[in-house]
């Protein structure tokens, strides 16, 4: 009985780090359920039950301040290549401790950071939407 209940207690343990969220609680934590668009976007304040039980693709979240170098530190990424436009400035990286990605200008792109002066948007695969 006691191997069948530890067997159990692993599997579930296991089952939440798989599904726990990729970043930090920050503002606005979205789950993205569709592979190609922003149509499906779920907003949630427990990425962790919703990941569980909803078919996730992607995921973001928004931070005040410039967050940047800490999340490219956190997740050994790097920078691929950065865009600019309307004040923010988008970093299209890799990162080894994130799995799958997507290919854009001939990289492939599994963390998306975006920052203006007031925050910082960061993304898996990429950020889809606005702001």
């Amino acid at each position: 009985m006691g191997v069948v209940a530890l067997a159990l207690l692993l599997a579930a343990g296991a089952a939440l780090l798989l599904h726990a969220p990729l970043f930090p609680r920050g503002k606005n934590y979205e789950l993205y359920l569709s592979p190609s668009s922003s149509s499906l976007v779920l907003l949630t304040d427990d990425p962790v039950r919703d990941k569980l039980f909803c078919p996730v693709m992607g995921e973001s979240v928004r931070y005040d301040g410039d967050k940047k170098n800490e999340l490219i530190a956190r997740f050994r990424a790097e920078i691929l290549f950065t865009e600019e436009a309307a004040g923010v400035t988008n970093y299209y990286c890799f990162s080894p401790l994130i799995g799958g990605g997507i290919a854009l200008n001939g990289y492939t792109v599994n963390l998306h950071i975006a920052t203006s002066q007031e925050q910082t948007a960061v993304g898996s695969p990429i950020i889809f939407g606005g702001s």
